[in-house]
C-alpha cells in the first residue's frame, strides 16, 4: 500500500512517541468526568473546578508559549488552553518523558499531536480573555494516533469550504462523516429517539415486543421480490423475510393481546432515493380492532414522535412544512384517483380500467389484473400530490390478499395506506380472519404469479393451519422507520438516514 505524505508524517510521529516512552494506544481506562456541553452549560457551577475530558483533537494553534487546541466529544467541541510556563523542561535527546508535564510539553510544542488524535485532557475550567469558555489543561494523555488525515472542513461566515460532500463518499465512510460534517450525527440522534419513543408509546399500551424469523422458507406477508440463499445443513432454499406479518399473526393466534416487532425486512428490489434492500420496518398487531381504530391510534402515535424529535407537530421538509398534528384527511382510494384525474373507476370493468391506465400515461402489461392497474393509477398520478398526512383508505380486493372485505363497500377492504409528503409511510388493515376466504385469495394470487407478476405471494399453508385455530379481530399496521426518519429529521432520500446504506463494490 502506498502511503501519501501526510500518512507518513503521521507514522514519524506514531514512533517519535514511542521513542518517548509514550505508549499511542493504551489500554487503561481513561475518567471522562465532564463532556463540552456540560461544561458549557454549567460553566457558572464549574467555573475553576478541574474536570478530565476525552476526544478528537480538531484544530490547533501554537502561540509563543501558549498553544489552543479544539477538542471534539460525544456532545460537541470545546476549547483547550495550554501554557508553556505549566510545564517542566523538555527531556533530553535520548532519553524518555517520565513525568506527565514533561510528556505534555513534547506531544504539544514539538507537535508529535495530529488532527484526528483522541486524547484525554484533565485541567480546570474557566473563560478566557476573547470571552471563550475553555478547559486550561494541566495533563494530557494520548489516547489512540490517527493514522489517516481527516478532511477539514472549514467555515466562514457559516458556509463550509472544502467540505467532505461527496455523497459516494459520505455514505461509504459514514464514520469520517459524522466526524467532520456537523449535523449528521444529529440525524441519528433523532432516529434513536424515534424509536425510543414508539417502543415507549406500545409499552405504555401493554403490547409484547417480539422477534420472528429473518430466515424464512415461504416469503410471505407483502407483494415483493425476495433475496434467496441456501441452508446447507437442511439442503433447502430459503428467503430473507420481506416482510414479518405471518408470523406475528401466528402470534395472536396464540392469544397475545398486542405484539410488534422491529427489525429488518430485505426486498430484492430497486434503489433510489426512498428504497434501500434492507429496510427497517415496524409491525403492530392489536386484537379486537379495527382499521379505524388504528387510524386513530397511528394519528396520535406520529403526533407524540414528532414532539419528541422535534419539538413540535411540524417538521420543514424541503419547501413543505408538514404537520403531524392529529386528526388526518381520511379519503377512499377511487375517491382520491377521482379527485385527482377526473376518472371514476368504480363500475369499470379490466378493460377499461387498462385503457384509463393508458391514458393516464402508465406503463401496463398482461400480467397486470385490476389491482395492480388501480395501484399503478394511483401511484402515477395522485400518490406525490400527497403534502399533508393522509389516510387513503378502502383498497379493492385484488390489492389487498390479507385484508378483511369491507363491511359495506362490496369489492373493496379495510385498509388503509398513510400519504405523507408524497410517499407511502404506513399500510394498514382490518386483517383477515376467515381461513376459508383466506386460502380463496391465495389461490388468485398463484393465478397472478402464473401471469408473469413474480411479486404475488405464495401460500404459507402453516399460516393457513394455524387461521384454521381460529383468530379474533385484528388490526394490524407497517410502519417504514426509514421513511418516518426521513419525514421527521427533514431530509430527502433514505441514505440520508441510514448509517450504512447498500452501496456498489468499491472500485
Amino acid at each position: 500500500m502506498e502511503l501519501s505524505e501526510q500518512e507518513l508524517i503521521r507514522r514519524q510521529s506514531l514512533q517519535s512517541l514511542r521513542d518517548l516512552g509514550i505508549n499511542p494506544y493504551p489500554a487503561d481506562e481513561y475518567p471522562v468526568t465532564a463532556f463540552s456541553t456540560d461544561i458549557k452549560n454549567r460553566f457558572d457551577e464549574l467555573d475553576g473546578s478541574e474536570v478530565s475530558i476525552a476526544g478528537r483533537l480538531m484544530s490547533r494553534r501554537i502561540m509563543g508559549k501558549a498553544s489552543f487546541c479544539e477538542l471534539q466529544d460525544s456532545k460537541g467541541r470545546i476549547q483547550v488552553y495550554v501554557s508553556r510556563d505549566d510545564i517542566q523542561a523538555p527531556v533530553a535527546e535520548g532519553e524518555t518523558a517520565s513525568t506527565p508535564e514533561q510528556q505534555m510539553y513534547n506531544v504539544v510544542f514539538k507537535k508529535l499531536l495530529d488532527i484526528g488524535d483522541f486524547i484525554g485532557i484533565k485541567g480546570i475550567v474557566f473563560r478566557t480573555q476573547m470571552g471563550e469558555i475553555s478547559v486550561h489543561a494541566k495533563q494530557l494523555t494520548v489516547l489512540s494516533k490517527s493514522l489517516r488525515p481527516l478532511p477539514i472542513v472549514k467555515y466562514k461566515d457559516g458556509v463550509a469550504y472544502d467540505g467532505f460532500n461527496d455523497p459516494e463518499q459520505r455514505y461509504r465512510q459514514r464514520y469520517v462523516d459524522l466526524v467532520v460534517n456537523d449535523g449528521v450525527k444529529d440525524i441519528f440522534l433523532k432516529r434513536a429517539a424515534i424509536l425510543r419513543t414508539m417502543r415507549q408509546v406500545f409499552d405504555e399500551a401493554g403490547y409484547t415486543e417480539v422477534e420472528t424469523p429473518i430466515l424464512q422458507q415461504i416469503a410471505g406477508g407483502a407483494s415483493a421480490r425476495p433475496f434467496i440463499t441456501h441452508h446447507n445443513t437442511l439442503d433447502v432454499d430459503m428467503y430473507l423475510r420481506i416482510a414479518t406479518e405471518l408470523y406475528l399473526k401466528r402470534l395472536i393466534v396464540g392469544g397475545f393481546e398486542g405484539v410488534y416487532e422491529i427489525g429488518r425486512n430485505f426486498r430484492n428490489e430497486g434503489m433510489d432515493r426512498s428504497h434501500n434492500p434492507e429496510f427497517t420496518c415496524m409491525e403492530l398487531y392489536v386484537s379486537y380492532k379495527d382499521y379505524n381504530w388504528m387510524m386513530t391510534f397511528t394519528e396520535q402515535l406520529l403526533e407524540k414522535i414528532c414532539i419528541a424529535v422535534n419539538g413540535s407537530t411540524e417538521v420543514q421538509i424541503g419547501d413543505n412544512t408538514v404537520s403531524f398534528k392529529a386528526p388526518y384527511r381520511r379519503l377512499p382510494i377511487l375517491d382520491a384517483i377521482k379527485e385527482k384525474t377526473g376518472y371514476d373507476l368504480t363500475n369499470m370493468s379490466d378493460d377499461e380500467i387498462r385503457e384509463t391506465a393508458k391514458k393516464c400515461g402508465v406503463d401496463v402489461d398482461a400480467s397486470m389484473g385490476r389491482g395492480k392497474l388501480i395501484d399503478e393509477i394511483f401511484g402515477e398520478t395522485c400518490e406525490g400530490t400527497f403534502i399533508q398526512p393522509t389516510f387513503i383508505t378502502d383498497y379493492p380486493v385484488e390489492m389487498s390478499p390479507l385484508t378483511k372485505m369491507h363491511r359495506s363497500k362490496p369489492g373493496l377492504t379495510e385498509r388503509f395506506e398513510l400519504m405523507v409528503n408524497g410517499k407511502e409511510l404506513a399500510n394498514a388493515y382490518s386483517e383477515l380472519n376467515d381461513p376459508i376466504d383466506q386460502y380463496n385469495r391465495f389461490v388468485e394470487q398463484m393465478k397472478l404469479a402464473d401471469k408473469g407478476d413474480d411479486e404475488a405471494m405464495v401460500i404459507d399453508h402453516d399460516f393457513m393451519r394455524a387461521l384454521e385455530y381460529g383468530m379474533p379481530p385484528t388490526s394490524g399496521i407497517g410502519i417504514g422507520i426509514d421513511r418516518l426518519a426521513i419525514l421527521m429529521t427533514g431530509q430527502q432520500s433514505i441514505q440520508e438516514v441510514l448509517l450504512f446504506p447498500t452501496m456498489k463494490p468499491e472500485q
